[in-house]
């Protein structure tokens, strides 16, 4: 179940991301090629990773919360967070990018009831995880038939790596907080994941085996 509300809301969550992405993409500083911090042309193709790595790590990572809430019975749609909204476009024009544009607000879980809120809570990272293990296989598997897309899929497994990280840092409203509240040994284990995805991906293309990623 969604509402109007919903949708448009995370609609343009989505298309703050994607524009987020744009700027990180087109910044020679944060690629990491030498650049001299101007920022490169806009292509089709960094639209479409702009799009696809906004899409995956943070849409798909609030339907995970949305869908793990519901399946067991509780009220859960995502909201805006102006304030992130413009936080993120700031820390993405200076070659950064801090993303918190809103979050799934879930109503029915009990203050106490650490097991729902770390299984709700845990859904988003690993679904993060699930898509970066994903885009680094095929990336191997385009290295020898489609090298041009080694690059792009190799930093979509780093973005969704890194946002997985990221929400599992246990401090505030952030996932790893409530996972870590209901269980230590899941709450390592998730993190070791995504920070092991993050560093392998990060290395594998900031190390020099992507190509640039303008398609």
């Amino acid at each position: 179940m969604t509402s109007r509300t919903e949708l448009i809301q995370i609609g343009i969550a989505y298309a703050v991301l994607t524009v987020d992405m744009l700027l990180i993409l087109s910044a020679n500083s944060f690629l990491g090629r030498g650049g001299t911090g101007a920022f490169s042309p806009v292509t089709v193709g960094t639209v479409a990773i702009a799009a696809g790595a906004a899409l995956t790590g943070f849409v798909a990572h609030e339907l995970a919360h949305k869908v793990t809430a519901q399946r067991h019975g509780f009220w859960a749609e995502f909201r805006l967070s102006p304030f992130g909204l413009i936080l993120s476009l700031v820390t993405a024009a200076v070659g950064f990018l801090f993303a918190a544009p809103g979050a799934t607000l879930v109503a029915g879980i009990g203050e106490h009831d650490a097991g729902n809120w770390g299984r709700t809570s845990l859904a988003g990272p690993m679904s993060n995880l699930a898509f970066a293990t994903a885009f680094y296989g095929a990336s191997i598997g385009a290295s020898y038939a489609l090298p041009a897309w080694v690059g792009p899929l190799l930093f979509l497994a780093f973005i969704n790596a890194w946002f997985g990280t990221f929400n599992l840092v246990p401090i505030g409203p952030l996932d790893g907080a409530k996972v870590l509240r209901w269980s230590t040994a899941v709450w390592v284990l998730a993190l070791v994941g995504t920070a092991a995805a993050t560093v392998v991906s990060y290395l594998a293309y900031f190390g020099g085996a992507g190509p640039a990623l303008g398609l």
